[in-house]
């Protein structure tokens, strides 16, 4: 059958997992209608009024499979995107790694694709399995006790973690370091605005904070790519009976002291750079974990083993404090869609390159973003610099994969002299950096990539 044939599927093969998607056919269209008790698809809609059923749509003419494939590639060239030949040096948030192929062929599983929300146990043993393996990979990234299934993204997770720290030392101001990313801020302002929680900015270098703040909140590499003090700033957290929680890379990690080797309470992370595309901005899923004493106040679905009566070994739901579980106003949480499918990425992804793998991935962002920082900052009216328009952080300073970039001119017109060079720049970070450019250097970036790049902004420099 071609792919714009209008024969129906009668005697059509076995399913089989190599097809994304295969249309029921007569008989199980059939079966189904018998099922719900009609003789027809007119007998199921009978109640729709006639000139309501085939509304006259202003479409184009049909195309073939063949004929509206080619269609959708003719749009998305017109993207400026690593995947049509451009080379990107754009992160601020979301990652460019390379995926392996034993990630996309466990995902398109037809077990797993077609997963969703594992209320019942009886019927969802994989899927809960998964996502017991994606809590362990958590917690030994992270060094925490515990994690949740995930949550929906990165801000969202730190967003409830600040909430989470609120209800456990009935404490109402959340204390946020100054070198956050805007974006986790907003989500929290999002989450916090109707609980009558009050948001404090803290310096990162602060010696004193409030003595009534519910926790500090610390994004680690911040949104500069610096490494910030997180243990002394647990510390301080801790002297003044607030919590601690920590946002950071997970790629980091592979590098870095874990967050729980410095007695961090409560541990969050934007799971994306552990096999997650891109994908025009999701979905994601966000990384939860947190000390054992407070995994009662966990938001999200918490995935627990146990052994049923014949001794083997299940998986379940537990200490579900959920508002679909309970009543809404005792609810930790009222997160709802499930993350697993993406979480699933995130197993599969940890589980290909294991403990060694990743600390190669971290060390080849540590290194080449270095490279290219040191590149940049020889390059005549280009200088690397701190948020706050502070000179102070030379290409030897502590950051992974990502530094501020101080232009000679404005990083809009800089980056648009790079498209036409098919090189896509960092983020342009005016409003916190004067002149400020973000850029991201991952293990994706070949040198011949970060020397075209440095070529590029030489060039570009010297005409401003």
């Amino acid at each position: 059958m071609t792919p714009s044939s209008n024969a129906p599927l009668t005697d059509r093969p076995a399913r089989s997992n190599n097809h994304p998607y295969i249309p029921s056919t007569d008989s199980e269209r059939a079966e189904m209608l018998s099922a719900i008790g009609v003789d027809s698809l007119e007998d199921l809609i009978a109640d729709i009024p006639p000139e309501h059923r085939h509304p006259r749509l202003n479409l184009a003419p049909g195309l073939s499979e063949q004929e509206l494939a080619a269609e959708f590639s003719s749009i998305a060239a017109e993207n400026s995107s690593s995947s049509n030949g451009y080379i990107s040096f754009l992160g601020a948030g979301a990652y460019r790694h390379y995926i392996p192929s034993t990630v996309r062929s466990i995902l398109q599983r037809g077990e797993f694709v077609t997963a969703y929300t594992p209320y019942q146990p009886e019927a969802a043993q994989g899927t809960l399995q998964v996502g017991f393996e994606f809590q362990t990979a958590v917690c030994q990234l992270t060094g925490m006790e515990v994690a949740n299934a995930g949550m929906y993204d990165g801000p969202t997770a730190f967003a409830e973690a600040c909430l989470m720290a609120a209800r456990l030392t009935k404490r109402s101001k959340v204390g946020v370091i100054s070198t956050s990313d805007t974006r986790l801020l907003e989500t929290l302002v999002a989450y916090s605005k109707y609980q009558d929680v009050e948001l404090v900015e803290v310096e990162p270098d602060a010696v004193e904070i409030p003595a009534d703040l519910a926790c500090v909140g610390i994004q680690n590499p911040n949104f500069f790519g610096q490494i910030e003090d997180v243990e002394r700033l647990t510390k301080l957290a801790h002297e003044n009976g607030a919590l601690s929680v920590v946002h950071v890379n997970p790629t980091a990690l592979g590098m870095f002291r874990s967050p729980g080797e410095f007695d961090v309470d409560i541990v969050t992370a934007e799971g994306q750079p552990l096999g997650v595309p891109l994908a025009f901005g999701g979905p994601y899923v966000g990384l939860f974990a947190c000390k054992k004493s407070h995994v009662r106040q966990m938001p999200g679905r918490i995935i627990g083993r146990t052994t049923d009566t014949r001794g083997r070994i299940g998986y379940a739901l537990t200490l579900q404090t959920r508002e679909q579980h309970i009543r809404r106003e005792r609810a930790t949480s009222n997160i709802c869609t499930s993350t697993q499918l993406i979480a699933l990425m995130v197993a599969a992804f940890v589980a290909t390159l294991g403990k060694q793998g990743m600390k190669d991935l971290a060390n080849l962002c540590y290194q080449k973003a270095h490279y290219a920082a040191a590149a940049i900052d020889r390059l005549p009216g280009f200088t690397l610099g701190r948020a706050g328009n502070d000179d102070s952080n030379g290409s030897g300073a502590t950051f992974f994969h990502e530094f501020v970039v101080r232009c000679p001119g404005s990083p809009g017109a800089i980056n648009s002299a790079l498209l036409k060079k098919k090189i896509i720049g960092g983020l342009d970070i005016f409003d916190r950096v004067d002149n400020g450019m973000l850029v991201c250097v991952t293990e994706a970036s070949s040198k011949a990539d970060i020397d075209r790049f440095v070529a590029a902004l030489g060039e570009i420099g010297a005409s401003q």
